[in-house]
């Protein structure tokens, strides 16, 4: 089953120092590169902030556009990875070992094929 990974947490945050930065980056290599050699990582990537975001709606056949995210929180959407697990409870155990996780949030939702009910 496939789940999609939301990579969560405050844009514009304290900034970490400079070795906090590498350790961050290092460790995501090294999860990325795990996960990668599990099979189990089809992709991911990191977002762009918040503010180069636009919302569409279509209300009465009006498109409506805003700048920005749909929704304002603490909490960004900063990045995803979509994996591939046996069931929740290995997306769940991937997730825990997402460095991401130690400062931040990670939203873990099923994927919903077209075809099923």
């Amino acid at each position: 089953m496939q789940y999609m990974l939301l990579i969560c947490g405050v844009e514009g945050g304290p900034e970490p120092t400079p070795e906090e930065r590498e350790a961050m980056i290092a460790d995501t290599e090294k999860w990325v590169a795990e996960m990668d050699g599990r099979g189990v990582r089809k992709f991911g990537d990191r977002l762009r902030p918040v503010d180069t975001a636009t919302t569409v709606r279509v209300r009465d056949g009006e498109t409506l556009l805003s700048d920005g995210p749909f929704a304002e929180t603490k909490e960004q959407i900063l990045g995803f990875d979509l994996i591939d697990c046996a069931d929740l409870e290995e997306a769940l155990e991937i997730a825990t070992k997402h460095p991401s996780a130690r400062s931040g949030s990670i939203e873990v939702r099923p994927l919903w094929p077209w075809l099923e009910d």
